[in-house]
């Protein structure tokens, strides 16, 4: 992994805990509304629980960018690809 991609994947990566970090911090304030009874954050639009789930399925998809089909996997894929081209056609 040459110099570039491992600074990109570092500020990915940093990217990637403060979204979670974030979500934390809103989360910390949407749940405790109904456990307490009061209404400190309201939205009309959506239910709270229903902006949760959506952004903790985009974090979802975040990681499994970020940590399952990184660098390396993408380069084994390729190198797959380029394999399979090299194989002769039977008739």
């Amino acid at each position: 992994m040459d110099y570039e991609t491992a600074s990109a994947r570092a500020n990915s990566i940093r990217k990637f805990y403060k979204s979670i970090f974030i979500f934390a911090l809103f989360a910390v304030l949407i749940i405790p509304d109904d456990i307490f009874g009061e209404e400190i954050v309201h939205f009309s639009l959506f239910d709270r629980y229903t902006i949760l789930g959506i952004w903790g399925f985009i974090i979802l998809v975040k990681a499994a960018k970020l940590f399952l089909f990184d660098s390396e996997w993408e380069k084994k894929m390729i190198e797959k690809e380029l394999r399979k081209e090299k194989k002769p056609i039977d008739y």
